[in-house]
């Protein structure tokens, strides 16, 4: 098994040099990226205090600058911190691309402040899920949705600041770096077993209110011989699911939640911002699209509801979540939205629209039910062409069943 240690030598030297032993020890070839500006390094192991045998030839900073597009004199030259972070950054992320697949990556381990972090959190974006990647980071206690993004990143806060070996940075450091050992051990363990399991892959959206819906359209993919992930839409969720259509590793998209659109419309907290429900479309995958769960946007506790929002119809889903109703002009934009960037799709793509409601609250005798400003939006869906109106709710099993059929077809090249 393979760890890669990024991180800015310059300046955290003889952490890496620690961290390199402990994971030796723990039995991890070990190649280490040099990503600071403050020296040239020259590449081999031997620079950064281990002994050669103990890894792989390790990556000069002059190697990572280049990979960036940037020549390392030039950014120590110029002073902007920024500007270099941004470069070293690019090039790990070229430098890791090029490790992984060369077959040499099976975890990867960065520790450092800010700049460090960040260097890290480009590197590792691009690298497919399931592979470990573990940063730890000073910044970690706030929010760190900038380095995680939409991967699967895991962080550990490093308590006191990367700055020496003490009886606290030796407990952290240690964990992680028999966190990330056992879990590269693991991932190597595993990529024989799943390079077996040749089922095509297909992605689907879920909320908690459309949850029958994609059960029974889940089922039915399974059935046909799928292997289906689900992305949970909380803006996060519709991100991850968008780089993974990206990726060219799906073989199809079963859109059934859209909602986190009227959260970037309306200004809600799980927006996955403008380019929702794009990638599929760009890339040519099939696509089977439906208004799911757009009669909501999403905030958190009741009392953080933006004012301007006063008087609106909201449904307090539990103490940290609560739910206010689209109105009939949203809705006719939301409409609006999902037909045009539907249009724009290059690949196979079919529309669903479930005239009894569009969520499980949005039913007779349900909260949000408000047939007035669904058919705003279905209206507006209607101009795309060939969107299949059924006569169902959205959660009747039947409306899962049908879109699961549709999207097999596409991916067959029956549409």
């Amino acid at each position: 098994m393979a760890v890669v240690l990024i991180g800015t030598l310059d300046t955290k030297g003889p952490e890496y040099s620690w961290l390199r032993e402990r994971l030796v020890e723990l039995g991890s070839e070990v190649i280490v990226v040099d990503a600071g500006i403050g020296r040239e390094s020259t590449g081999p192991s031997s620079d950064f205090g281990a002994p050669a045998a103990a890894s792989v030839e390790d990556i000069s900073n002059v190697r990572v600058a280049a990979a960036g597009g940037a020549d390392l004199s030039a950014l120590r030259a110029a002073g902007d911190r920024g500007a270099a972070v941004a470069a070293m950054g690019e090039g790990a992320a070229v430098v890791l691309a090029e490790l992984h697949d060369e077959g040499q990556v099976d975890g990867v381990l960065a520790v450092g402040g800010s700049g460090g972090s960040s260097i890290a959190a480009r590197a590792v974006r691009d690298l497919p899920i399931g592979l470990p990647k573990l940063i730890v980071s000073t910044m970690a206690s706030g929010d760190v949705s900038p380095y995680v993004g939409a991967k699967d990143v895991t962080i550990m806060y490093s308590v006191v600041d990367i700055a020496g070996i003490n009886r606290v940075s030796r407990l952290i450091l240690g964990n992680a770096a028999a966190a990330i050992a056992g879990m590269a051990a693991a991932y190597a363990a595993t990529q024989t077993a799943t390079q077996h399991d040749d089922r095509p892959l297909v992605a689907a959206s879920m909320f908690g209110v459309t949850t029958p819906a994609v059960d029974a359209a889940r089922e039915r993919l399974t059935e046909h011989g799928y292997e289906v992930l689900v992305f949970h839409a909380t803006g996060a969720g519709g991100r991850a699911m968008e780089g993974l259509a990206d990726s060219g590793l799906l073989a199809g998209v079963l859109d059934l939640t859209t909602t986190e659109l009227a959260d970037d419309l309306v200004g809600g907290v799980l927006s996955a911002g403008p380019d929702r429900l794009t990638a599929a479309g760009r890339q040519g995958v099939p696509q089977v699209v439906a208004p799911g769960a757009l009669d909501m946007v999403n905030f958190g506790p009741a009392d953080s509801v933006p004012p301007r929002f006063e008087g609106r119809e909201f449904y307090v889903h539990n103490p940290t979540v609560t739910l206010m109703r689209t109105t009939p002009e949203e809705m006719a934009e939301l409409g609006r939205r999902v037909a045009a960037k539907l249009a724009a799709a290059t690949g196979p793509t079919a529309l669903f629209v479930p005239l009894r409601g569009v969520s499980a609250l949005d039913a007779p005798g349900m909260p949000f039910h408000d047939q007035k400003a669904d058919d705003a939006c279905f209206e507006a869906l209607a101009a795309y062409p060939g969107a299949i109106q059924l006569d169902l709710h959205i959660n009747d099993p039947a409306f899962g069943r049908a879109l699961a059929d549709r999207l097999h077809d596409l991916i067959r090249g029956e549409g």
